[in-house]
């Protein structure tokens, strides 16, 4: 490019550590990148917030920032209030705001809305930028996959997902490109259609670079509460890939006090974990996935995988800081910002968004298992056939 690209972010809401402050900072007053304050190579030109709700941050940063306009609609960000698109990428930042939820318990974010509202000018300006959408497409699978067949039909470059595939790790290792992984398991914690994208996204990352990529998934079951208990109990996933994902943790909840073995006995968990949930799925390939949220045990997301028939197990934590300071730093948007930057720079998206896709739709249908009362749920849509790239993506400093 002969000039700095200029830059749109389209955000549902702007305050104190909302996701689009994050994103809204780094881009205008840069961050910490390898030892150094780091300015990204761009401007962030426009704003347009979908809510001002209390504690909004978007016109004092407006008004400190004057390179940057707050814009009224979509359409004038993208246009700069002309006729055409002006800029030359756009960050979709669809997380946090009053939004309604559903009797199934998600939240409707309008990310689909927003989306296409940027195609429209895309397609009155028959020309296109790249496109960043935060966490997963959309809480709804049709948008969801309306939005990655509309980004293929237009041809323009598409990143989606979350800061865990990209932050830290501890040990800094990835799984071996070309590893067989027969099982794999994530613990983690949060909510439904909330952290669960995060704990999906986070085993996503490594199973997706055994031989052959990724084949999809073919059906899922979601087990919560007692059931939970049964089907741990049972072996459902296998007990030493859960222990050895637990025992990555950095915020396990000490099982008894004055022992130096602090780690829980089945009984004990019980006691810890009021509201277990686990999606439990199966690849095209034959690959089992177990994706597991144990809030009052762990604040962290912790993955552990099988490697064909090796005795030795794979394990990792993907590192965010740990409570409270996870709050207040958050500098795990920083890498995540970073390869944004990049597919702004190149048109080439640094990982493959089919990864996003998939996880998005393991989200929906973990919700719907548990709708349905723990069903097992057919997921002949999820055959996302993709092939992630061999270079690995998480930071390292």
């Amino acid at each position: 490019m002969t000039k700095r690209p200029q830059i749109a972010l389209i955000a549902t809401i702007v305050h104190k550590h909302a996701h689009a402050q994050h994103f809204l900072d780094r881009f205008l007053e840069g961050y910490g990148w390898n030892g150094r304050h780091h300015r990204p190579p761009m401007d962030l030109v426009s704003l347009y917030v979908d809510q001002i709700g209390e504690g909004d941050l978007s016109r004092e940063r407006a008004a400190r920032f004057p390179e940057m306009t707050l814009y009224p609609t979509v359409a004038d960000a993208l246009t700069l209030g002309g006729d055409s698109l002006a800029v030359d990428g756009v960050m979709l930042i669809g997380e946090h705001g009053s939004y309604p939820r559903n009797e199934k318990g998600q939240t409707l974010y309008p990310r689909y809305r927003l989306f296409r509202e940027c195609v429209g000018v895309y397609r009155q300006s028959g020309r296109t930028a790249p496109l960043f959408n935060d966490k997963h497409l959309s809480w709804n699978w049709e948008e969801a996959r309306e939005m990655y067949d509309t980004a293929r039909e237009m041809s323009f470059a598409f990143m989606a997902g979350s800061s865990l595939p990209v932050t830290w790790r501890t040990p800094s290792i990835d799984l071996p490109f070309g590893a067989p992984v027969s099982e794999a398991v994530c613990v983690g914690y949060g909510g439904v259609d909330s952290y669960d994208f995060h704990a999906l996204e986070s085993l996503q990352c490594i199973v997706e670079r055994r031989p052959g990529g990724e084949s999809g998934v073919r059906c899922l079951q979601a087990y919560r509460g007692e059931a939970f208990w049964q089907a741990h109990h049972a072996g459902v996933w296998p007990r030493d890939l859960f222990e050895a994902a637990l025992s990555r943790s950095h915020t396990l909840t000490p099982a008894r006090a004055g022992f130096n073995d602090i780690f829980p006995t089945g009984d004990e968990l019980k006691k810890l974990v009021s509201d277990p949930i686990a999606y439990h799925y199966e690849h095209f390939d034959g690959l089992k996935s177990t994706m597991i949220l144990m809030n009052g045990l762990v604040q962290d997301f912790n993955v552990a995988a099988r490697l064909g028939d090796r005795a030795e197990l794979f394990s990792t934590q993907l590192y965010l800081p740990m409570p409270p300071v996870y709050t207040t730093l958050a500098n795990f948007f920083s890498p995540l910002v970073n390869h944004i930057e990049q597919v702004f720079l190149t048109g080439e998206p640094p990982y493959p968004v089919e990864r996003t896709l998939l996880t998005t739709g393991l989200t929906a249908a973990g919700v719907e298992s548990l709708f349905l009362e723990q069903r097992q749920i057919e997921t002949p849509h999820l055959e996302i056939p993709y092939a992630p790239t061999a270079h690995s993506t998480f930071w390292r400093s």
